[in-house]
């Protein structure tokens, strides 16, 4: 370091807050996360794990309609006084599929909606912490206000809403875990927070079979009471991200923050290697969507951004498309739900040790082809065990390659675009899921139809992986520029 600079000094020492000219601190923030942790922190883990656990209210809302929108689900239903589902209150058992499936059309169209709008939102003016308690917020209350709907026309527009503001949880919640932990923590993490959805996804068949005599209302109240507690708890309890702080001009509030993950003997020198750093913010006081404006800017970004959308799409529409098409299988719908979200758990864990060992392009590319291959051949099986366990494997290889590709587009783009990159990834599995409930209602009278039009969508998909870079093993870039000079060296490695 020069002797220029007022922050160092030759003679003074390092623990007291200062660099000697020979040191060499962290040169990236991800570095510096690491430089703090130095290991493992339980402190850092468990706000990971509080951060994480918005996924399990997003769980529970993307797949509610599996029982609340389904005809008669119990033996109360027909009684005169006991509505649980939203078929049986409103006379809609000889409506159209378009009428029916109304409003879980708006409610991923909802997603798809929030999605673009808040999708720039956590890299620029909210950053990652008030964006999340915003959107968690908002589909909490818009669930909590559907058990009041008064006819269907209320419902699928407060379900809108709901799925307006579900869009970016799951997206805030992964890219503010992860950069609150080293790189070597950062699968684990981004594991748990799908386990966690998984869970919330999991809960559902045991909370609706418990709610089997009662209105389908009270559904709605038992899941989104305690994501509105929730929220509160995230707002008064968690941190921002310090590496979006930095890039954001607000040094201070990111210092203070990496203090609190420091052992106190490194306290001292975290200015001194801050501003050491040979950058300094890259979005400070840029609009709302600048990010996108970013990633449309630079030639290597949108072609990049277009592949990763093109994979969320197939594994999307494959992913929640038999979620929500349990139902055609002839199946018990609590055990068909219960079985393939029991299938979600063990992926984590497979995927964790895959993605320490295995390279995310082919491991993307595997499971992509091998659950295409399976799903075509559960379409024309007919009907019986063969089927569910062929429907439960494609689904199961369905669940590894989206495990892999949540992480790997985190790793595909730089802090200062990654959530609104893994925004539009995310957006494009919504794009992909709007198509499964038109699927999945002519699949009623055409068996073959829905299963082949998922297994040939993802095999597709999947094939375009073969043109993104590999990223296993490397660390995450703060700006485009570092983005742009570590895809060179590896190029040229």
């Amino acid at each position: 370091m020069a002797n220029s600079s007022p922050l160092l000094s030759e003679t003074e020492s390092p623990a007291l807050g200062v660099l000697n000219n020979d040191e060499i601190g962290p040169q990236t923030l991800d570095e510096m996360i690491e430089w703090c942790v130095d290991g493992f922190s339980w402190r850092q883990f468990l706000q990971a794990l509080l951060v994480s656990l918005a996924w399990f209210f997003d769980g529970q809302q993307a797949c509610i309609s599996d029982f609340s929108d389904v005809g008669t689900t119990g033996d109360s239903a027909g009684n005169g006084t006991v509505f649980n589902s939203i078929i049986t209150e409103w006379g809609l058992e000889c409506a159209s599929s378009f009428i029916t499936g109304l409003p879980t059309s708006c409610f991923y169209l909802g997603c798809l909606i929030g999605g673009f709008a808040f999708a720039t939102l956590a890299d620029s003016s909210l950053g990652r912490k008030n964006l999340l308690v915003l959107s968690c917020s908002i589909m909490s209350l818009a669930a909590l206000a559907s058990s009041f709907s008064p006819n269907l026309w209320v419902y699928s527009a407060l379900r809108l809403v709901s799925g307006f503001g579900r869009a970016s949880i799951g997206t805030s919640a992964l890219v503010l875990s992860t950069e609150i932990v080293g790189k070597k923590s950062r699968g684990l993490i981004g594991m748990i927070g799908l386990l966690f959805g998984t869970l919330g996804l999991l809960s559902l068949p045991a909370i609706a079979y418990l709610l089997r005599d009662a209105s389908w209302r009270y559904l709605y109240v038992s899941t989104s009471a305690p994501a509105i507690l929730y929220c509160l708890l995230f707002f008064f309890f968690i941190r921002e991200s310090p590496k979006w702080l930095f890039m954001q001009g607000r040094e201070d509030e990111a210092i203070t923050i990496l203090r609190s993950i420091a052992l106190p003997a490194k306290h001292g020198r975290l200015k001194s290697y801050l501003s050491s750093f040979p950058h300094k913010q890259e979005t400070t006081k840029l609009g709302p969507y600048s990010s996108i404006k970013e990633l449309f800017r630079r030639g290597w970004a949108l072609p990049r951004l277009a592949k990763v959308m093109a994979l969320g799409f197939g594994i999307g529409m494959m992913y929640y498309g038999m979620l929500l098409g349990v139902g055609n299988l002839g199946f018990n719908i609590y055990l068909s739900v219960t079985f393939n979200a029991l299938l979600i758990i063990p992926s984590y864990f497979v995927s964790y040790f895959l993605l320490n060992g295995w390279n995310r392009k082919s491991t993307i590319l595997g499971f992509t082809a091998v659950s295409g291959v399976l799903s075509v051949a559960c379409a024309f099986v007919g009907s019986g065990s063969v089927e569910i366990g062929l429907e439960l494997a494609s689904f199961f290889c369905t669940c590894m390659a989206y495990n892999v590709l949540v992480i790997y587009t985190i790793e595909l783009f730089p802090t200062s675009v990654r959530n609104s990159a893994t925004s539009m990834m995310r957006q494009a599995i919504t794009l992909g899921v709007l198509f499964d409930p038109t699927l999945i209602s002519a699949g009623k009278e055409i068996p073959h139809l829905t299963y082949s039009v998922f297994g040939i969508a993802i095999i597709f998909c999947g094939l375009v992986v073969l043109l993104l870079p590999e990223t296993r093993g490397t660390t995450l870039p703060d700006t485009m520029d570092e983005q742009e000079q570590r895809d060179f060296a590896l190029n040229n490695s």
